[in-house]
């Protein structure tokens, strides 16, 4: 049974899911509900995550979960991920399609220029943010909730909303395909943080 892009979709932080304690800490927001997990790490070598990345592909791939690796595209294929998610400054997603033959996910903010571009291209889903001010990226430029409305009418790709999500927000956005959880997850009891959220998805969507 393949993996739907559809969810909550947990995203690794440096910080807030130290490594050492990151599988346990993924265990506990599967058993909450999450469909989607995304190693995101910005400071660290691919051949330092490499260990930590096959263990955590394995673990989502147990439990029928996506593994995403967010904007490295060697590491992705090395640890035979789900999925890859590229932002702005990444690999070209042209580029990225002749290596990969997993799900690519596009951050698009709130460009649909460039949501369109990136469906012709091949993408698998589309990602837009931050819909609200993001305690892990403070400096990041919040965009309309609209988009979600005109992207629905003129995109045929799944939706994914990030940002600053909390379940009392998440029921104020269109109707999702995904929406993606940093602090909202991590912070306190992380399988109850999953239902709690996971609840508000389904019941929202």
């Amino acid at each position: 049974m393949g993996v739907a892009l559809k969810g909550v979709y947990g995203l690794s932080d440096e910080s807030l899911t130290p490594y050492d304690q990151l599988p346990n800490m993924l265990e506990c927001a599967i058993q909450g509900g999450i469909t989607l997990f995304q190693l995101r790490d910005k400071t660290h070598s691919d051949t330092e995550l490499l260990n930590l990345a096959k263990d955590l592909a394995k673990l989502c791939a147990r439990h029928g979960v996506g593994f995403i690796v967010n904007d490295r595209l060697e590491l992705a294929l090395q640890c035979g991920a789900f999925g890859l998610h590229l932002g702005q400054e990444d690999t070209p997603l042209e580029e990225a399609r002749k290596h990969f033959k997993g799900v690519i996910g596009i951050s698009c903010y709130g460009d649909l220029t460039r949501a369109k571009q990136a469906q012709d291209l091949g993408a698998d889903y589309i990602a837009f943010g931050a819909c609200f001010n993001s305690p892990t990226k403070p400096k990041a430029s919040t965009i309309s909730k609209e988009v979600f409305t005109q992207a629905r009418a003129c995109l045929k790709l799944p939706l994914c909303a990030i940002g600053g999500l909390t379940p009392t927000n998440l029921a104020t956005l269109p109707p999702l395909d995904m929406a993606a959880v940093i602090s909202s997850l991590w912070v306190g009891d992380i399988a109850q943080n999953a239902r709690v959220l996971k609840e508000i998805f389904n019941a929202q969507s």
